[in-house]
């Protein structure tokens, strides 16, 4: 993966993109946005438990200035769904910022178009929070990271991210224990062998890599550098740290 060229197109998109298959999105963005609209799948427990994070930073915002402007940094609309009476009956207006337009219906929310590492047309503190799930591991290399860190850091006074721990021995994306521990060209071989993740097999050797570079987990150490103003909320899931949240409140 080149710069943030598969980052934040909402959370289906970057999904569908690990398959390297023919038409990725109809195959993977169905399965992802179930896990976001279900209420008794697992993951949709994980991220509404994790709204309890989000909830105090908008009604600070909402107490002082009457409403909260929120930028959601590869958002999608149906992620909310984790809050949606909460969003429904605040005055909240959230802006999905992805590298291409994506569909709303509801009045609350606002696709805006723009690369998550370069976010230099918008001013700083243009919002009142910043929010991203699960994006931050798929802009690129470390120095995408850092221009991501950076922008959400310079865009609100508060904010929230959150990222799957490089250290908890299951990976999400491929769905597979210890996984992401194995060396690249293993990864690879198993994924053009094997059904891992949101697809099929990948149908050659360009199409596992370009999926296993589509996604880098990262530890708590990289996170705290990454948001050296926040503090960082481990989720623990058997005992141990499944996922890590920059939680910087103002």
């Amino acid at each position: 993966m080149r710069g943030c060229d598969v980052n934040a197109q909402g959370q289906a998109i970057l999904a569908a993109r690990f398959l390297g298959a023919t038409d990725p999105a109809a195959s993977a963005a169905h399965t992802v946005e179930k896990t976001y609209i279900e209420k008794k799948s697992l993951p949709f427990r994980f991220r509404e438990k994790r709204f309890s994070h989000i909830q105090p930073l908008i009604e600070s915002v909402i107490a002082k200035k009457g409403s909260c402007r929120i930028a959601d940094i590869g958002g999608t609309a149906y992620y909310w769904k984790i809050a949606e009476d909460f969003v429904n009956r605040n005055p909240v207006e959230i802006h999905l910022i992805n590298l291409a337009h994506v569909e709303v219906s509801n009045p609350k929310f606002k696709s805006l178009t723009g690369n998550a590492c370069a976010l230099d047309d918008m001013d700083d503190n243009a919002y009142d929070l910043v929010h991203s799930n699960s994006v931050i591991e798929h802009v690129g290399n470390w120095d995408q990271m850092t221009r991501m860190a950076a922008n959400v850091r310079r865009l609100a006074p508060q904010y929230y991210v959150q990222t799957p721990n490089f250290w908890f021995p299951y990976e999400p994306h491929f769905r597979a224990p210890f996984f992401h521990w194995l060396p690249e060209q293993l990864r690879a071989e198993l994924l053009m062998r094997f059904n891992l993740g949101f697809g099929g097999k990948r149908i050659n050797l360009d199409a596992a890599m370009r999926g296993l570079q589509s996604a880098t987990l990262i530890s708590a150490v990289q996170m705290q550098y990454l948001f050296p103003d926040a503090r960082i909320v481990r989720e623990r899931a058997f005992g141990l740290t499944k996922s890590l949240m920059a939680v910087r409140k103002s």
